[in-house]
């Protein structure tokens, strides 16, 4: 695990001021000091083309346009400058329909306000210790769904080879 995480660049986007302070407070204190910040998700696209983040943090509920469709855009939109980049997704009270959407649109990890310093860190430190390979398929693009990768050996593992 990489105790300095002092050259990461972070955009954070978020429409709540006090978030956003707090979110740079918890940054620095982990040791990430380079952080931008914008309160919308229009502009952030904009915001990825000109600089070279290596993490987004997004808030999930935005409007007009929310962390959901700003991610779906990031991974796949015509003008996508950093399809790649890590989305870390942040909100409170999440269903487990949020969290399924947010993963199924390409979010690398997700993240339950409010947060502690501890749970930042784990988050940041598994996006830079544990990447995911990227795949692409017809109705996705992102980080592999599957958390666990499991080597198989012997007869199909849904029992396809079984003589019947």
């Amino acid at each position: 695990m990489p105790t300095d995480l002092s050259s990461l660049y972070i955009l954070v986007i978020d429409p709540d001021r006090t978030m956003v302070a707090l979110m740079r407070d918890v940054l620095k204190t982990i040791g990430i000091v380079r952080v931008d910040t914008i309160p919308d998700a229009d502009r952030a696209l904009a915001e990825l083309r000109s600089n070279r983040y290596d993490i987004v943090i997004t808030e999930r509920d935005m409007a007009p346009l929310n962390g959901i469709a700003l991610t779906k855009m990031i991974r796949t939109g015509e003008n996508s400058a950093r399809p790649h980049v890590a989305i870390l997704m942040m909100t409170a009270m999440p269903t487990l329909e949020m969290v399924t959407e947010a993963r199924d649109a390409g979010v690398t990890e997700f993240l339950i306000k409010p947060y502690s310093v501890k749970d930042m860190r784990a988050r940041i430190t598994a996006i830079l210790n544990q990447p995911r390979t990227f795949i692409e398929v017809s109705d996705y693009f992102g980080p592999d769904r599957r958390r666990v990768n499991r080597d198989f050996s012997g007869d199909d593992q849904r029992g396809g080879n079984r003589d019947i």
